[in-house]
């Protein structure tokens, strides 16, 4: 239906209301169908077509605003076969909240699959996503076709020219291969960045992380963001670099959650100091600890104690409480030093038992061949799951 024809229906619907008749005003091809019919007859008839004709004759014009998306870019790793779908459809489900469906995701990816993009997608913002995704966040990111992801190598020059994700990707990349080029060019280019972007170019220091790193790190205490400060410090602290030490007063958090952990003796004939997790008086002091433990530093609270890292960690009371191991594991993880970490993977699993499990947190941070060497001994003994 063309606008004329547009034009003409509204005649003829505005000479029906005002009580005249409508076959004069009537296309031709309509007059055609109802001209042979009496006079009533035929604007029943045109009545009939006028009533269907916005539905079948019409089709809405596309908004200028719609624009044409490219194809979505297919990944470097193969779909889930198609009948492990609806398990992981279920396990989505399950998940909840976007961390726990990233963990998901991240152990498809593991195991060398793409989830099929009806079941999940990442979103334009995602940061903590597997890298093979990448493409398909820039291509939402890029939907309207201006930018394309390059396949050259990341300089200062063509930075804008990589969407956000294909970016991290290669910095990624180059902070395994060259870190100090990385770094420069998180230094020169991310200072420019919103603090959700600057973070995430600051996350992935942690490749390559070495000594070379500090100065660079130790700068980013006076950034404007607080998250950036804190991830700045955590880096640091996996490189035994110790954060602004309070004054043990109460505003001191790493003090604060000291208090959380009592300090004690075992042994008769060789006596060594144990740690282990305060008797809680309410859930309030429960989520305070939970935020203590993921702000402070490992390397920090060890000094607090006057020890090291390792020594508190094999001081440890573990399986005391469930949660506060948890928490323990996850400060490890997020700010130990390498050592620390490979210390308390090897502790745990030589002791078995439950505890032995929380390996599992530590993982980010352990080598492929230390992944599948303390898999295999949690899955070949028993021991470990009674």
């Amino acid at each position: 239906m063309n606008e004329i024809e547009q034009t003409g229906l509204a005649t003829m619907r505005d000479s029906w209301i005002t009580g005249g008749t409508s076959f004069d005003l009537a296309p031709a091809a309509w007059k055609e169908i109802a001209g042979g019919a009496s006079l009533d007859e035929r604007e029943r008839r045109l009545l009939a077509i006028a009533a269907q004709a916005l539905d079948i004759a019409l089709r809405p014009a596309a908004p200028k605003t719609l624009k044409r998306r490219p194809v979505l870019p297919e990944l470097a790793l193969p779909m889930l076969p198609e009948r492990l779908r609806p398990l992981l459809r279920a396990a989505l489900k399950h998940a909840g909240d976007t961390r726990s469906k990233t963990r998901v995701v991240s152990l498809v990816a593991s195991r060398g699959f793409v989830l099929h993009p009806m079941d999940w997608m990442p979103a334009v913002s995602d940061q903590n996503g597997p890298d093979v995704y990448a493409p398909w966040i820039d291509w939402q990111a890029g939907a309207d076709g201006e930018k394309h992801t390059r396949q050259e190598k990341l300089t200062a020059e063509n930075w804008d020219d990589f969407y956000p994700a294909a970016r991290r990707t290669a910095l990624a990349d180059m902070r395994r291969t060259a870190p100090a080029s990385a770094r420069q060019l998180i230094e020169t280019k991310g200072s420019g960045e919103p603090a959700e972007i600057r973070l995430a170019l600051i996350e992935l220091m942690r490749f390559g992380l070495g000594a070379d790193d500090v100065p660079f790190l130790k700068n980013l205490s006076a950034d404007r963001s607080g998250k950036v400060r804190e991830l700045a410090g955590r880096l640091l602290a996996r490189l035994g670099e110790h954060g602004q030490l309070g004054d043990g007063g109460p505003e001191d958090p790493t003090a604060e959650l000291a208090a959380f952990i009592a300090e004690g003796k075992s042994g008769f004939i060789r006596r060594r100091t144990t740690y282990t997790p305060a008797k809680l008086k309410s859930p309030a002091q429960e989520r305070r600890r939970a935020e203590l433990f993921e702000t402070c530093n490992l390397v920090d609270l060890a000094t607090r104690f006057g020890t090291t890292e390792s020594e508190f960690i094999g001081a440890w009371q573990f399986g005391a409480e469930n949660d506060a191991d948890i928490l323990v594991a996850r400060m490890v993880a997020a700010s130990g030093s390498e050592a620390a970490v490979t210390h308390m993977a090897d502790t745990l699993v030589a002791e078995g038992g439950k505890p032995a499990l929380f390996v599992l947190h530590l993982m980010p941070r352990l080598d492929n061949r230390r992944k599948r060497v303390l898999v295999r001994l949690i899955l070949k003994d028993t021991q470990y799951l009674g």
